[in-house]
């Protein structure tokens, strides 16, 4: 995508988000200012219908004794307190009072707690309500939710309970639709009764539960994207314990809010369509006016990404742009004399650290062989006897040290010539033994430190491919280094697994470990941390590791020894770099 269209796109898109947000913001607002409204609104028709239910609770007690107040019911209760008193002659009494009073249950009830008389229930003549003359202050209590038994099915009821002259009065109305429908709630709002378990739908379940984990009042507000926004407030309806036997369920839809919602959606997104307009004009005028000096550095950039060093960028000056050009062709300038400098300075460093490395390993030998020269020098001087014997002595000396010198010498031509890799499929299974079992005999030679090999391998058929001269040249560097970090003996592990797309090989040690300082150049040609080493042994390994797509690290603290970690590619045709 070209800079001047991202300019276009980014100028429409500020534009339009502009309007886009600015419309969300007055939706969110008045949303919020009209919900706050409702939901108000919808708590006060709750309160008012909790008002009507206490108001109810209020009638049944005052037509309860209102019954136990009549001259008939005290004669009745009077007659029924004589020993041996017979109930029978008043088993329909209850009946009667009940449609007098415009009740919908009525039951009278002996001092042992039988039914003496049931409006609705007539049959249950003798059964036994033990919890109403359990201990309780029935003259102080209002009404309750209870559910009655009636022949056919149970009713839940607003009951209150009166004592008078020895008996019991125990009547209400019954909680149905009817009983709802009495309610002065407005044409938006609808209210359900929820008995026990019996209640069904995903928004009155929750609202249900809800009101019946805390005992108290809850208030559920939903409405999706494209719902309707509906408020539900759940009452609880106690029982004579004080436990919500019964949910009243009232649900309020705000088709209002929900038309509100989608008008100042719709204007937004007018708003937000007129922006776009305007924003893809502003947009095509500033990309037309930035996007060619901006093209021109960019090709400039290039250029110069591309080893042009002399490239000049030119623009009118005056602006910001003609400044940035300005500026860049100052930089590229700097750079390309920078840069010949660096090139002459890299060089010459270059030279000075392999002279001063061949001086360093070159110095140790000679000095031996000028002593062994001058050896013989004098004893050439002497006796003819005595020369015979030096010379010997000597020329033996000459020939160790020009060996030595040999030795350095062909280790820098080595990592100077390091091959390019053969890559077959190697088993690692039988492929690292070996290189143990060939430092064995030097690990366990009587009179040198004692220093112990483990190999583990997490999977027998692992492979990998690798090239087998070079990898195991490699592993044999690493376990060098390992054994002359420890002087007094050790153990050397090695360890191979997989670890994704690549072979992990470790080996660690036991011996003196490193400083984060050392950990940082133990890479680097030429650097060692031995009194006698040519600093390759590490370089080389690393070289290895690279022309296979690999990584190396290490990880070590002084005195505890360290871990380098292997990771090549398992498969040659996989051009990932290596991880693990």
């Amino acid at each position: 995508m070209s800079f001047r269209t991202r300019l276009f796109l980014l100028f429409g898109l500020a534009v339009s988000a502009t309007a886009i947000l600015a419309s969300m913001g007055i939706s969110a607002s008045a949303t919020a200012a009209f919900e706050r409204m409702e939901e108000e609104r919808t708590e006060a028709i709750a309160r008012q219908v909790r008002r009507e239910l206490d108001r109810g609770s209020q009638e049944i007690v005052r037509r309860l004794d209102a019954i136990a107040g009549t001259e008939a019911f005290r004669a009745m209760a009077a007659e029924l307190a004589a020993p041996g008193a017979d109930a029978a002659p008043y088993l329909n009494e209850a009946e009667r009072v009940a449609r007098e009073q415009g009740l919908d249950f009525l039951e009278i009830i002996g001092a042992d707690g039988a039914i003496i008389s049931s409006a609705h229930y007539p049959a249950r003549f003798g059964y036994k309500k033990p919890w109403v003359i359990e201990p309780a202050d029935w003259r102080s209590r209002g009404a309750f939710v209870e559910f009655e038994r009636l022949p056919e099915e149970t009713a839940a009821g607003l009951i209150a309970v009166r004592p008078a002259g020895g008996l019991y009065l125990v009547g209400g109305e019954r909680i149905d639709r009817e009983m709802l429908d009495t309610l002065a709630l407005p044409p938006s709002m609808t209210a359900q009764l929820y008995e026990r378990g019996g209640y069904r739908g995903r928004k009155a379940d929750r609202i249900v539960e809800r009101v019946r984990g805390s005992g108290r009042t809850a208030v559920l507000t939903e409405g999706g994207f494209f719902e309707t926004p509906t408020t539900i407030n759940g009452i609880p309806l106690r029982g004579r314990t004080r436990e919500s036997l019964a949910v009243l369920v009232l649900e309020a839809r705000h088709a209002e809010l929900f038309r509100l919602r989608w008008f100042i959606r719709a204007m937004g997104l007018l708003g937000a369509l007129g922006g776009i307009v305007l924003g893809a004009g502003i947009a095509w005028w500033a990309s037309a006016r930035l996007a060619q000096p901006v093209r021109a550095l960019v090709e400039g950039a290039s250029r110069v990404a591309a080893g042009d060093w002399s490239v000049r960028v030119e623009l009118p000056p005056g602006d910001e742009i003609g400044a940035v050009a300005e500026s860049f062709n100052r930089m590229t300038a700097e750079l390309a004399g920078q840069r010949e400098r660096l090139v002459q300075a890299e060089r010459v460093a270059a030279w000075r650290e392999l002279a001063r490395r061949l001086a360093h390993e070159l110095k140790n030998p000679l000095f031996p062989l000028q002593l062994t020269v001058e050896n013989l020098q004098r004893a050439r001087l002497g006796d003819a006897a005595q020369f015979d014997e030096v010379f010997r002595e000597s020329s033996s000396a000459l020939l160790a040290e020009i060996d030595q010198l040999k030795t350095i010498v062909g280790r820098f031509s080595d990592f100077a010539r390091m091959p390019a890799p053969s890559f077959e499929t190697i088993r690692l299974a039988g492929f690292v033994p070996p290189i143990l079992a060939a430092f064995q005999a030097q690990w366990s030679a009587p009179g040198k430190p004692r220093i112990e090999g483990a190999w583990k391998l997490a999977d027998p058929e692992l492979t990998v491919d690798a090239d087998r001269d070079l990898l195991s040249r490699a592993i044999r560097n690493l376990i060098l280094n390992a054994m002359d970090a420890m002087p007094n003996g050790g153990r050397i592990a090695i360890r191979a697994e997989a670890a994704g797309a690549a072979v992990a090989i470790e080996v660690a040690d036991t011996g003196s470990g490193f400083t984060e300082e050392e950990r940082a150049r133990l890479f680097t040609p030429y650097y060692t941390t031995k009194k006698h080493g040519t600093g390759l042994g590490l370089a080389i390994v690393q070289s290895v590791v690279a022309d296979h797509g690999g990584t190396i690290g290490v990880e070590s603290r002084p005195g505890e020894g360290s871990r380098f970690r292997i990771a090549i590619p398992r498969y040659r045709d996989n051009g990932a770099p290596a991880t693990g």
